[in-house]
């Protein structure tokens, strides 16, 4: 086991923000931790990597306290913030950072890496964000690390950056490293992790393969166009929950024949009718609401 927190809980001031906290990190595996904001997933993240102490239970990286420098050298981080000089240029701070770990990869394999060759005489304050965010990736990876942490990684990160991002996120994952990835960005947790947990008012309240994680969710999304009120909508029978965005609607249900033939028979007008299935925004969603909490976590959820 690369990771783990056992029955884990942090108290702030009488606060709790993590409530016994049960997680595991394996190697060549990607864990996505999702949840609103003011879930606990920074206070988890802090926890796993020592910067922080629980209040009860216990934390270990490679059977280790997460602060013991053999723990800490085969770890690598990427964190929201980051105090970063900006006077020093990109292949200063990369050689800078290779110095702290044993068996760091090469300065120019990490530059490679994370897209940046071409900005390795740069200064870091000379960076736009997207190019800084990049940085601070091969600074994650330098080290050649066993277990990488990535909080929220590809913010400000343009399209084609961000496919770039996942490509080498799966070629370390296919070398047996294992990486915690915390995004609020679904589609990216969807496209890369092989293990969801979602966080919820500091405890976790499902986990599960992503295509388990859908299965919590209303089965169909169906969008059109309909003169229909949001409240007659959600009062027709199979509709799990209704978003109006400008002229198109959008309904989540488990039964699209019934409510597709129900729109019909209600509104002659309706048009540019869609049906598809529902994604892990939609299961997120409903796990984080408090009736997606009375519905799946009482049921047991997937664990």
């Amino acid at each position: 086991m690369v990771g783990e927190l056992r029955g884990v809980t942090k108290r702030f001031r009488g606060i709790t923000a993590v409530d016994g906290v049960d997680l595991r990190l394996e190697a060549g595996k990607v864990t996505a931790l999702l949840g609103p904001n003011g879930a606990g997933k920074t206070t988890t993240v802090r926890l796993m990597l020592g910067l922080t102490r629980p209040t009860s239970g216990t934390v270990r990286l490679f059977g280790e306290d997460p602060t013991a420098p053999a723990a800490r050298q085969r770890t690598g981080v990427m964190l929201q913030v980051a105090n970063v000089p900006e006077t020093l240029r990109v292949r200063e701070h990369v050689h800078l950072f290779c110095s702290y770990y044993p068996s760091p990869m090469t300065e120019d394999a990490a530059l490679a890496a994370a897209g940046i060759g071409s900005l390795a005489n740069r200064k870091y304050g000379e960076l736009s964000s997207g190019q800084k965010q990049r940085v601070h990736f091969a600074l994650a990876i330098c080290g050649n690390p066993d277990l990488l942490f990535l909080d929220e990684p590809t913010v400000g990160l343009d399209v084609e950056s961000r496919r770039a991002f996942w490509q080498e996120v799966r070629a370390l994952v296919s070398r047996g490293r294992a990486i915690l990835l915390t995004t609020h960005y679904l589609e990216e947790a969807d496209a890369l992790a092989d293990r969801v947990v979602v966080m919820n008012q500091g405890a976790i309240v499902a986990e599960g393969a992503p295509h388990e994680m859908k299965q919590l969710a209303a089965s169909r999304r169906i969008r059109c166009a309909t003169s229909l009120t949001v409240d007659r909508l959600q009062a027709m029978p199979a509709v799990a929950s209704v978003r109006r965005d400008g002229a198109t609607t959008e309904l989540l249900t488990n039964d699209a024949e019934r409510v597709t033939r129900d729109l019909l028979i209600a509104d002659a007008t309706l048009s540019g009718l869609e049906v598809t299935g529902a994604g892990l925004e939609e299961a997120f969603l409903a796990l984080t609401s408090a009736r997606g909490q009375q519905s799946n976590v009482g049921a047991g959820g997937v664990r």
